[in-house]
């Protein structure tokens, strides 16, 4: 018998063995315990610091449209499916835990800042409306009466009204609080080893080398999935990290109306700035979250001074008030790409493995379907059509493609 942070564990095949092992405590990883523990499944997590990764530096934007021209079909489908359910996943977690998501449905605001971007802005409302997925064109005078704080050099843009967004660090902190309350049982250690047997994976090895038994593992631990021991090659898809930096901005004391809410803007603002995207997303508390940089740099997470800079700088050009905010932090997460940047989800060719990895851009608007499909899988066997076009088999064809 083995025990981790006083939880004790036995070989597999004794009543202690989990039904499922969850490796990775981000957004995806809780949200999948807490629907697989509602499903009267008795579930593990294996993370030492939850929600301290990739979602830790997310800025929280629900925009399965906006996202529309960086995603395949398929894509947009899911994240819109996942979209529609935030408000009732929102609202479940906060009755049960009495915590807040930050969630907030208020539409998104694209603005373009010259001719080019506005340009750009009418490839992407063309596209979106091949999607089925309408957007109101508006003249500059028209964002600025939606958004008074946008810069007058604001050329025009385009409203989506059904956009949302969460605060990721709130969401991962109900999410947790939801996840124990079912049953969930949370091991705040890292996973060294995958642990096999004939019939497929049969648990994990902790870092401290206690041993977690359990019938399915759910892989889910980010950009660094792959490089936990014990896995086949084949056996998880191939990711790699983005880097992203991201700036929050807070209203000094003096600034703030005693009462009410002291944010420059009412709804997600993503801008062009001569070809540069930047986003300001707002909070309840009038906090600004300024993002985000994309840079194939490896798993780096240095905050540098040309990526604030840029932030900074385009974000001043759509909203000019934002040098009256002080500085709150500077931070850079590492988003887990696949070769196609679209998740992997359901089993792998390890009997027994599920994947729930790969969401690059689209974690946090993906988690409440995902948490459903995957939950679904792991009582049914069974894994819904909608997430056909993501199962990991995608990568063996492509590179059956390549070779031809």
């Amino acid at each position: 018998m083995t025990t981790a942070n006083g939880v004790q564990f036995r070989p597999h095949g004794d009543a202690r063995t989990a039904d499922v092992l969850v490796i990775g405590g981000g957004v995806i990883g809780l949200a999948i315990a807490w629907r697989a523990a509602q499903r009267g499944m008795t579930v593990v997590v294996a993370d030492p610091d939850p929600g301290r990764g990739a979602s830790y530096a997310a800025a929280g934007m629900l925009t399965p449209v906006a996202e529309a021209a960086y995603a395949e079909r398929e894509l947009f489908d899911l994240g819109s499916v996942s979209l529609r359910r935030y408000p009732g996943f929102a609202a479940e977690l906060t009755e049960l835990t009495g915590l807040p998501t930050g969630f907030r449905q208020t539409g998104t605001l694209q603005v373009g800042y010259d001719a080019d971007d506005m340009a750009m802005l009418g490839e992407l409302a063309l596209l979106r409306e091949s999607f089925g997925a309408a957007s109101t064109r508006l003249t500059s005078r028209e964002c600025r009466q939606a958004e008074p704080m946008l810069g007058p050099a604001i050329a025009g843009g385009l409203l989506v009204e059904d956009d949302a967004s969460v605060d990721p660090r709130l969401l991962t902190t109900a999410l947790l609080a939801a996840a124990v309350a079912a049953g969930v049982t949370h091991v705040r250690q890292r996973v060294a080893r995958i642990r096999t047997a004939t019939d497929g994976a049969s648990g994990a090895e902790l870092a401290d080398g206690t041993v977690v038994p359990a019938k399915q593992i759910v892989l889910s631990a980010g950009w660094s999935s792959t490089a936990i021991a014990g896995l086949a090659p084949d056996a998880a898809p191939p990711l790699r990290p983005v880097k992203g930096q991201i700036v929050r901005l807070r209203p000094q004391p003096a600034t703030a109306t005693a009462g009410s809410s002291a944010s420059l803007l009412n709804r997600t603002v993503r801008g062009l700035v001569r070809g540069s995207p930047v986003y300001l997303v707002p909070r309840e508390s009038g906090e600004l979250v300024l993002g985000a940089t994309q840079e194939e740099m490896g798993a780096d997470t240095t905050v540098t001074a040309g990526g604030v800079w840029q932030l900074l700088r385009d974000a001043r050009a759509i909203v000019p008030g934002i040098t009256e905010l002080a500085l709150a932090e500077v931070a850079a997460g590492l988003r887990p790409g696949t070769p196609d940047n679209a998740p992997v989800l359901g089993p792998s060719r390890l009997r027994g493995l599920v994947l729930a990895t790969g969401h690059f851009r689209a974690g946090v608007l993906l988690a409440p379907v995902t948490a459903d499909l995957i939950a679904s899988y792991l009582v049914t066997g069974l894994m819904d059509e909608s997430a056909a076009a993501f199962g990991a088999g995608r990568f063996d064809r492509q590179e059956l493609q390549w070779k031809s």
